[in-house]
């Protein structure tokens, strides 16, 4: 057993020097020379917390992004964009603190009681009414889809029927039903998105996405 004694300020730094270290090799390379050619040198700092959040490597494989979209989102947090997210988790793992320095916000419409009664009467699930209300917050948006593939499918309908027009959509929904096919129709809508291919995915990758761009912003870059 090798067991590192490292101190709590070390441990994050440490993660991101291993996970960097494990990316250089051949098997990695080829995904990540691909992904370059999306967006340039922002994409590294992205992945780190992706795979420091999920410790899964297939990420950079399954990673998918539109040209410039960091560069969107991070133009759109600066602006004061609003994050609208589909689980309470989400809203509370992104950093707040620093999306309010530029004006900013994050909101949840799942346990909102017009939410709750128009998915009742209308049949449908929280996650797909609270988009219907996310459609009528002030722009710039920002979409952060962690769970519900019905959420992100209905976004998609909403885009496509130009009732909303998101600066950037973060779609990854995690699990069995509808979630390729979610995030396929992301792909197809034309707005700005970065999304992971297949099944996996879930709250806390998207936490990870939104608290990535968050510090790049703050950054400069």
């Amino acid at each position: 057993m090798n067991w590192q004694v490292v101190k709590p300020a070390e441990i994050e730094a440490k993660s991101f020097e291993i996970i960097a270290h494990t990316l250089q090799r051949q098997k990695f390379s080829d995904s990540l020379r691909s992904l370059k050619t999306h967006g340039g040198v922002e994409i590294m700092p992205l992945l780190l917390r992706i795979i420091h959040t999920t410790a899964d490597f297939s990420m950079v494989k399954n990673l998918s992004l539109s040209y410039g979209a960091i560069t969107q989102g991070i133009d759109s947090l600066r602006t004061g964009a609003t994050i609208v997210t589909d689980t309470e988790m989400i809203k509370a793992g992104i950093d707040k603190t620093r999306l309010a320095s530029w004006g900013g916000r994050c909101v949840c419409f799942m346990t909102d009681p017009e939410v709750v009664e128009n998915a009742k009467k209308n049949n449908t699930t929280r996650a797909y009414a609270a988009m219907d209300k996310a459609v009528s917050l002030s722009k710039p948006l920002i979409f952060a889809i962690g769970n519900a593939p019905t959420a992100l499918g209905h976004l998609c309908e909403l885009v496509s029927c130009r009732a909303v027009q998101p600066s950037l959509i973060i779609g990854v929904p995690v699990g069995f039903v509808n979630v390729i096919e979610s995030k396929e129709m992301l792909e197809s809508t034309g707005v700005p998105f970065i999304t992971i291919r297949g099944r996996k995915g879930g709250s806390t990758v998207a936490v990870s996405i939104c608290n990535a761009l968050l510090r790049l912003a703050a950054a400069g870059a």
